[in-house]
């Protein structure tokens, strides 16, 4: 198997599958030149990852799935996104947005669901889209709604080994 290999300014020399690379045909906005990342998980238990380029050591965005915090969360992507996406009914995808993090002030962090990333998981092409509905927005608060979505992560409480898949029966109610 294939492996390409980065280091990186934030995570230092990171090697991975060459099939785990996700390309963007289109690059991100604000950063169209870069095309190849990873979806990096350095902590099972949180539901944040880190979307890495693999062109530029410096360049990784804080990204999460929205159904952490917004179990809801449905966008209406354009015709010529699912087209560029060869998404169809069957084909399975994941969503992530781009997540905020004002500097000292983790507690203010959004998440931009005007621009979700949507990655077809079959070719691992992916596709930064614009949603054209107006109840999202890109800077959603989001610690509010991930502290009601998990429970567990109550102040003294021990996340224990279970606690990712415990996150997933959580958005019941």
């Amino acid at each position: 198997m294939d492996k390409t290999c980065i280091e990186s300014t934030r995570f230092g020399r990171i090697e991975v599958d060459e099939e785990a690379v996700i390309t963007f045909s289109q690059g991100l906005f604000g950063f169209e030149e870069y095309r190849r990342f990873v979806v990096l998980c350095l902590d099972e238990k949180s539901p944040f990852r880190w979307l890495q380029s693999l062109e530029e050591p410096g360049l990784a965005f804080v990204v999460i799935e929205p159904r952490h915090f917004m179990p809801d969360y449905a966008p209406t992507i354009s015709d010529a996104d699912v087209e560029a996406l060869q998404l169809r009914e069957d084909t399975p995808y994941l969503t992530f947005v781009i997540v905020t993090i004002p500097p000292g002030k983790p507690e203010q962090m959004t998440a931009n669901l005007m621009g979700p990333i949507i990655i077809n998981a079959a070719t691992r092409m992916a596709r930064q889209v614009i949603v054209e509905d107006e109840c999202y927005s890109t800077k959603h608060s989001i610690l509010q709604e991930l502290m009601k979505a998990q429970p567990q992560a109550t102040e003294g409480s021990h996340a224990g080994p279970d606690a990712q898949g415990e996150s997933e029966h959580c958005h019941r109610g």
